[in-house]
């Protein structure tokens, strides 16, 4: 088993474009992907973390029809999950930055967190309204506030520490999986990812299945993480 999988979501709009539909049809398509991979990782347990990067801070900068219409597709979905998701086990958190969302949507994700909380099937993490460069950004002003005010000495600072000031106290990831074709980060996860093992595979989300989570963990498997040291043998 993989402790930490994480996939960042991508060619929604591209796989929508090249079947001459709207871009939204491309985002309904990828969300109905991502809720098969979601089910099957909790059923087969492939991993026990799955961290998603559904919407970065970036993002925003698309048109307003279409941030408008993943939002209502967020709070659509987090409204059904939060039954189902009880229900399945699943445990659900989200690495965000609130001050970017509006009051409707981090209703349904609290409600969400707060129904999934004591689950221990898998832990779903949605990274929504996420840069990785501001969790860094959030988690250094929270480490400065706490110097300042004394309750910490900066010899005190150490990557544990670092950690536990992240949006969410999450193992490192093992595996980042890209699909569309892409062969970038985009900003994701900067910290967790220091040691991870990349794959990006050319198939647009919405036709990313759990098949396809198979081979890339079969591909996983084959790689040699070695942390820095010198391979044996």
């Amino acid at each position: 088993m993989i402790n930490h999988i994480a996939i960042i979501v991508d060619g929604n709009g591209r796989w929508a474009e090249e079947r001459n539909l709207k871009r939204s049809e491309g985002h309904k398509h990828g969300a109905q992907a991502l809720e098969k991979i979601i089910l099957y990782a909790n059923k087969h347990k492939p991993t026990n973390y799955l961290s998603l990067y559904v919407f970065s801070t970036e993002n925003f900068k698309r048109s307003p029809e279409e941030v408008n219409y993943l939002m209502d597709l967020f709070i659509k979905w987090f409204n059904k999950a939060k039954d189902n998701y009880k229900k399945e086990n699943i445990k659900v958190l989200f690495s965000k930055d609130d001050s970017l969302l509006n009051p409707d949507i981090i209703k349904k994700i609290n409600e969400l967190e707060i129904a999934t909380k004591n689950n221990t099937g898998l832990t779903v993490n949605f990274c929504l309204s996420y840069g990785g460069r501001n969790e860094i950004i959030n988690a250094t002003k929270k480490i400065a506030k706490k110097v300042k005010e004394n309750t910490i000495s900066i010899d005190d600072i150490t990557e544990e520490l670092f950690q536990k000031n992240l949006y969410q106290q999450l193992p490192d990831i093992d595996l980042l999986i890209r699909t569309s074709g892409e062969q970038r980060i985009s900003n994701f996860m900067l910290w967790q990812l220091s040691y991870a093992e990349f794959l990006f595979v050319d198939t647009y989300f919405p036709d990313f299945t759990p098949n396809d989570l198979e081979k890339s963990i079969v591909e996983y498997q084959k790689r040699d993480r070695r942390f820095g040291q010198i391979k044996k043998g």
